[in-house]
This record gives C-alpha cells, sequence and structure tokens, in this order.
C-alpha cells in the first residue's frame, strides 16, 4: 500500500482493490490505454477518477486483450486514493460507465497482490457460427464460418498444442512477451447446433495467440489440413507457416485464475449468457 493525500488534507494509506470488469469490445481499440482514448482502459480510469473526484487512477489489468475481443471477468488492480465501500466502486463507477462496460465486483486485496503477476492461468473461450449465412444478432459477438466443421480432426490436432511449447508459430510480430514458451493445460471444443465453443487456459497467452490456433483448427475441422499439420506448425516455430489470424469477433476472456485463498470470483452473470 502507498501513502495518499487525501482531500482534507490528512495522508492516509490506500487500499489496493481488485475489480471484476465486463466488456463488449467491438468499439474499442482494445484494453491498453492509447492516446485516442477509446480503450477500455481508458474508460474505466475515467470513471474511476470522477466517482473518486481525483485527478487520475491507474489500473493494471490481468490480461490485454485486443481490438474486438470481448471481456466476462477482466481483473484489474489499483490503489485506492480515497476510502469507498466495496459496493460503492462498483455502482459508482458503473454511473460513468458506457453501456458496454460494466465492473461486476469490488474486493480488498493484500498489498503484494498484482493483477498480472498473481494470476496462475488465464482462460478463454472462442464462440464460433458454422452457417450459410453471416451472423446478424450475434454480429460482433461470434466468429463465422459457412463451411461445414468436422470435430474429431480438431479435437485430435488440439493434442498437439496440450502442455509446454515454444508457441512461436502462433505469435503476432508485434508481441512483447519475453519468451514463446508457455503452458497450455487444455482445449475443449463443444457443439450446440450451429454454435461451436473452444474453451483454452494456459498459464499465460501470446499476442494472438489463440486466434491464430482457430485459424489452424478451422482449417483442419474443414478438411483442408490433416490434424497432423498442427504438430508440423508448432514445430516450425514460424509464424509463417500458420493458418491466417483469425477474427476477434468470438473470443472472449473469461478470466485470470488465482489462489484460492484470495476469494475473488472466478465468473460474472455473462458466462451463463455464452452459448454451452
Amino acid at each position: 500500500m502507498t501513502p495518499t493525500a487525501h482531500a482534507h488534507g490528512v495522508v492516509g494509506v490506500a487500499t489496493r482493490i481488485a475489480l471484476g470488469v465486463s466488456y463488449l469490445g467491438t468499439a474499442y481499440q482494445g484494453w491498453q490505454s492509447q492516446p485516442g482514448g477509446r480503450t477500455v482502459q481508458d474508460q474505466l480510469e475515467r470513471a474511476l477518477a470522477t466517482f473518486a473526484d481525483v485527478p487520475a487512477i491507474a489500473t493494471l489489468c490481468a490480461g490485454r486483450t485486443d481490438a474486438g475481443v470481448h471481456g466476462l471477468n477482466q481483473v484489474v488492480h489499483f490503489d485506492a486514493p480515497v476510502e469507498r465501500p466495496m459496493n460503492a466502486w462498483v455502482r459508482g463507477t458503473n454511473r460513468y460507465l458506457p453501456t458496454d462496460i460494466a465492473v461486476q465486483w469490488a474486493r480488498p486485496v493484500p498489498p503484494t497482490f498484482h493483477a498480472r503477476n498473481s494470476a496462475r492461468a488465464r482462460r478463454y473461450a472462442y464462440v464460433l457460427l458454422e452457417s450459410p449465412v453471416r451472423p446478424s444478432l450475434e454480429a460482433g459477438r461470434v466468429g463465422w464460418v459457412f463451411r461445414p466443421l468436422a470435430l474429431g480432426p480438431m479435437q485430435q490436432a488440439t493434442r498437439h498444442l496440450i502442455g509446454e511449447h515454444d508457441f512461436s508459430s502462433f505469435r503476432a510480430a508485434q508481441c512483447q512477451a519475453l519468451s514463446p514458451v508457455k503452458h497450455l493445460y487444455r482445449i475443449d471444443i463443444r457443439r450446440r447446433g450451429p454454435y461451436w465453443r473452444f474453451d483454452f487456459e494456459a498459464n499465460a497467452f501470446l499476442h494472438h495467440m489463440i486466434r491464430n490456433i482457430m485459424g489452424c483448427l478451422i482449417a483442419i475441422g474443414q478438411g483442408l489440413r490433416p490434424p497432423e499439420w498442427m504438430a508440423t506448425v508448432r514445430d516450425a516455430r514460424s509464424r509463417e507457416i500458420a493458418a491466417p489470424t483469425f477474427a476477434p469477433d468470438g473470443l472472449y476472456f473469461l478470466g485470470p485464475v488465482y489462489d484460492e485463498a484470495l476469494a475473488l470470483p472466478r465468473q460474472t452473470p455473462a458466462f451463463d449468457w455464452l452459448p454451452l
């Protein structure tokens, strides 16, 4: 915790607070703050500062998301410059947020808590529509393919990615991660009618990693490549050999996984809104 000057001039100690934030990413240039200000972080920090009646509040998130990617339980932390009840940080901040961003919960956390570094794992889901016709009601909220997909080959392909690997072939050129080596714990694939859902969990993800894996899985599911091709792509450690980066529309950051002792919520109501 850090010293903080309050409006009445008394210097106190700031409480570190974690927030769970959900957002529809369609209208934003991703999570991370940019000069233009049209990012989720910019919107959140402005709302927090307005509610707290302070010049600025800086936040740090569990996982940065790209333009068009959505968040169901993005976790951020900040050091509160004023004292407010936890439910006030939720309702008060939401008063100043656009309708497609909402704080879901607020919890006090130890001063050593770090939204990114304290996370043991991160979870994403990709929702995909398989239909001859493009989405309308779900536009911006699902990926889309018009050719049929086969479950078996895609499941076989995922086995080549589980475990600790060098994921350079699935890494964006602008990725800032120090190492391309990540541990992918699971990929689950389910279907309900024309909707597919792909769940990913890893210790961490590279920039565009899931969208690049999705491009390869779809090529395999459509019969354009055999399941074994995924191992070839993995071992090449070259972005040039993989499929094109798939659309961000259907990608949802489900949130980080922390030590249970922190007692931070792992879900928000929107988890039940997603298909499957």
